[in-house]
């Protein structure tokens, strides 16, 4: 049982990138699917969230307009979109899953875990 990232890399402020979080060993059904991030010397954010049953979808503050989440059931496979990004993006980014019909905030309650992929947005 395992989720399998992949995307990222460096990029200019202002463009974009699309990360992939593709589960193994389990279907992805009943689960909902975060993705969090961490900045150096920083805490680990949670930045959006969708649940299987209605795909309704949670972004922060911080990225609001600029990224979307979807996930291809068929695929067993949930991607973040990231537009516009900047500077402030730059971090390690991990999807995480569980089996509940809402969205935790505190990342313990997450049994799953991707291998993180690291973003840069640098000119």
């Amino acid at each position: 049982v395992q989720l399998v990232q992949s995307g990222g890399g460096l990029v200019q402020p202002g463009g974009s990138l699309r990360l992939s979080c593709a589960a193994s060993g389990f279907t992805l059904d009943g689960y909902v699917i975060a993705w969090f991030r961490q900045a150096p010397e920083k805490g680990r954010e949670r930045i959006s969230c969708i649940i299987n049953s209605d795909r309704s979808a949670s972004f922060a503050d911080s990225v609001k307009g600029r990224f979307t989440i979807s996930r291809d059931n068929a695929k067993n496979t949930v991607y973040l979109q990231m537009n516009s990004l900047e500077s402030e993006d730059t971090a390690v980014y991990y999807c995480a899953t569980v089996s509940r019909w809402y969205c935790p905030t505190n990342d313990a309650e997450y049994d799953y875990w991707g291998q993180g992929t690291q973003v840069t947005v640098s000119s």
